[in-house]
């Protein structure tokens, strides 16, 4: 995975953040958790929230990034941080809550990897994560298509960090069988940019991050940078007021183990 860099991704904290504060109103107060596991916690904020929120409750927070975790360790909160990777995770004991902000969809296989998850919890324990529905957005296909172009192309094409959003339905199947309830919901937040190349700056912090680490040419870097920032701004032109428009769908899954 790419190296994660704590300052660029918290450039947005506002639009990065709204989501993750969504889906945690809908955890229900009742649960009452003692075990809660943050998956791809990054800096930490979320499940800093979490222990706030369950003074009770042992918190963790787990993320394959050694420069996020090092900021998530700087916090006070009583949060034991591990460094790792979710496709490998095996709790040593059933949580009560699994939380995950924006960092599934990075992930193979959803029909194994959910049920998998749902099925380390504690009975009655809850899943609830959020993924950005990323690949079908018209910026992901924009960035798919400048990347297919050279000279930057032979370096690129073995990239494949994103894959399609499979279907709502179909993660109501993939998890039914395991759960009491499977709630699930998508959500288009409409982002008001701002900034010369804003898109492109958005992207630095998360989607561009595999593309920038297979080119480590500053040249080749910095004109794959420029063509993408050329690409972008036809397909989002700013705005008379100087801003420009990204909306985000994204994926919320609330789902209760049996």
């Amino acid at each position: 995975m790419a190296s994660w860099d704590p300052e660029i991704y918290a450039r947005d904290k506002a639009y990065r953040d709204r989501p993750a504060l969504d889906l945690l109103m809908q955890i229900p107060d009742s649960l009452g958790p003692r075990v809660i596991w943050d998956l791809g916690c990054g800096a930490g904020e979320h499940a800093a929230l979490l222990a706030r929120r369950h003074p009770g409750a042992r918190v963790f927070g787990l993320d394959s990034s050694p420069e996020m975790l090092a900021r998530a360790r700087s916090r006070s909160e009583a949060v034991t941080w591990v460094e790792g990777d979710i496709a490998a995770f095996a709790p040593p004991e059933p949580p009560d809550l699994i939380f995950s902000n924006a960092a599934l969809h990075w992930l193979p296989r959803h029909d194994q990897l959910l049920p998998r998850l749902v099925s380390s919890l504690a009975p009655g324990g809850i899943l609830a994560c959020q993924m950005p529905v990323a690949f079908e957005s018209l910026h992901h296909e924009v960035l798919r298509q400048v990347a297919k172009t050279e000279p930057w192309a032979g370096h690129l094409q073995r990239l494949a960090p994103l894959r399609p959003t499979p279907a709502l339905e179909n993660y109501y199947g993939w998890l039914s069988d395991h759960c009491r309830e499977v709630d699930l919901w998508s959500t288009t937040y409409l982002h008001v940019l701002q900034g010369e190349d804003p898109v492109v700056d958005w992207m630095t912090g998360t989607a561009l991050l595999p593309y920038l680490d297979a080119l480590p040419d500053p040249r080749l870097r910095s004109a794959f940078l420029g063509a993408l920032g050329d690409s972008m701004a036809d397909a989002f032109p700013a705005r008379a007021d100087g801003t420009t428009l990204l909306p985000l769908p994204r994926l919320f899954i609330l789902a209760t183990r049996t």
